[in-house]
């Protein structure tokens, strides 16, 4: 039997029929919803127009770039749409290989759409394909990968990406095989650029490189037979010299992340219905999320304010406290990966809002002064097995006390249709008015049956209304 992880996944993404359930469509959908919802006030973030600028005179073509009138090559194109679509921290998480998913397969299926005139149930299809092999393959390093700072939206977003791409462009299962292998050659991110502009670009490198690896294996370029899993595959690169050790005896498996390429079994269970996503209600690392639920609740439920607080005690996972570390954040972006400002955020002004993350908001002391009252208990548990628990002692001597196993968003506590639109009214709000957002919300609304899914990707070529505040 062939036991290369790259025949495997190729074969099951250039011959798996296109025969999904319906609800692994609608899950698509919705978070294409999510993702577009996103891009609108993404589009006008410093990074945006900063790297808009750079691949400008690289090479114009027939791709949409969000909030722009120059349309750019399909590579170009979808390098900047995915930084757009992470430049707030607002998108979706997976859980199989702990990244962002939709910020990545999104702007590069669209931007091959839009080139190859292809249709809203090919972009579906495409993504289903491209986030089971994205989670297949982050199964197969994490949970080690992540937790060593391995950034895994670009280091595995990359090869859901390809997948993606290479199912569009029809590739057969040797070309996809090959296609999967150039792409380990693209897989790069580390997690010392959280709180920085390159945070986002990772996810734009991802989805820029899928279609460049897959478009070079359709030109026949060779690549490695070894480069997922073998002596110097990634599996032992990207997870350290001891990863057969880690591979033998782990005992805790979470989101199936236990280190092995699932080879017998590729498309089943189905990774889009079985886990479904992480939706972001806050615009911060999803990893505080947990602890933001809780303090939300708990004022709504006991009535009190930030003046009647004493102390805020926070225990968490240690992995969530790595993503979450600044603890004296100096800009918006710092802040988002800052435990102390979002739960002082929601604390301090019963919300957490793209509004909150300007610097005269950071920098406001109506937060800032909780910081020295919130304190982190790190707990060396993964996620599943040790739940947030948010401790909060009240002037009047009480303690008030929440537990959260999942965050509002996630499958224990899934968005409806309605939530989704509430989100993209709000993201579209000072950006994208008028007309220009009734068409863009009208194409999305027909997604799954448009016969060009370009129309969506041409109503995103906006104009905006205003530009963000400084960052």
């Amino acid at each position: 039997m062939n036991s290369n992880p790259l025949d495997i996944y190729g074969a099951w993404i250039a011959e798996t029929p296109d025969a999904w359930p319906n609800d692994a469509r609608d899950w698509a959908w919705r978070e294409f919803v999510d993702t577009v919802a996103v891009m609108v006030p993404g589009a006008v973030e410093p990074v945006a127009e900063k790297l808009f600028s750079t691949v400008l005179p690289w090479g114009q073509g027939p791709c949409t770039v969000f909030g722009q009138q120059q349309k750019l090559a399909a590579p170009w194109a979808a390098m900047v749409n995915g930084t757009i679509a992470h430049a707030l921290d607002f998108d979706d998480n997976f859980d199989p290989p702990k990244a962002h998913p939709t910020t990545v397969l999104f702007p590069a299926i669209m931007a091959i759409a839009e080139q190859e005139h292809l249709s809203g149930a090919a972009c579906i299809d495409a993504y289903i394909v491209g986030l089971q092999i994205l989670g297949r393959i982050g199964q197969g390093l994490n949970p080690t990968h992540r937790n060593r700072g391995w950034h895994a939206t670009a280091t595995v977003g990359v090869m859901g990406a390809t997948a993606a791409v290479a199912r569009l462009l029809k590739l057969n299962a040797q070309e996809c095989a090959a296609a999967l292998s150039i792409a380990t050659s693209m897989s790069a991110g580390f997690m010392s650029q959280f709180g920085t502009e390159m945070k986002p670009v990772h996810a734009g490198l991802a989805a820029k490189g899928g279609i460049m690896a897959a478009s070079m294996a359709r030109s026949g370029i060779t690549a490695g037979r070894a480069t997922l899993d073998g002596p110097t595959g990634m599996n032992r690169l990207m997870v350290g010299p001891d990863y057969e050790q880690l591979r033998d005896t782990i005992t805790h498996i979470e989101h199936g992340q236990n280190l092995r390429f699932e080879l017998e079994s590729v498309g089943h269970p189905l990774l889009i219905t079985q886990h479904k996503f992480r939706v972001k209600r806050f615009p911060t690392c999803g990893a505080i999320h947990r602890a933001m639920d809780g303090m939300l609740e708990l004022r709504a439920a006991h009535g009190f304010t930030a003046a009647d607080v004493t102390s805020v005690d926070l225990h968490m996972p240690r992995v969530h406290f790595n993503n979450v570390f600044y603890t004296d954040p100096q800009t918006p972006l710092e802040a988002k990966f800052s435990a102390e400002y979002a739960v002082g955020c929601v604390l301090a002004r019963g919300h957490c809002t793209l509004g909150d993350f300007t610097p005269e908001k950071v920098w406001a002391d109506d937060v800032r002064k909780l910081f020295p009252l919130i304190h982190r208990h790190p707990v060396d548990l993964l996620e599943g097995e040790f739940p947030t628990e948010l401790y909060i002692t009240l002037k009047d001597g009480r303690q008030l006390k929440s537990v959260h196993e999942w965050p509002k968003g996630s499958k224990a506590a899934p968005f409806t249709w309605d939530e989704y639109w509430a989100k993209f009214e709000a993201c579209c709000n000072g950006v994208l008015e008028g007309e220009g957002r009734v068409a863009l919300r009208s194409e999305l609304e027909s997604l799954p049956t448009l016969a060009d899914a370009g129309e969506l990707m041409r109503h995103a070529g906006f104009t905006p209304a205003a530009k963000a505040p400084s960052r």
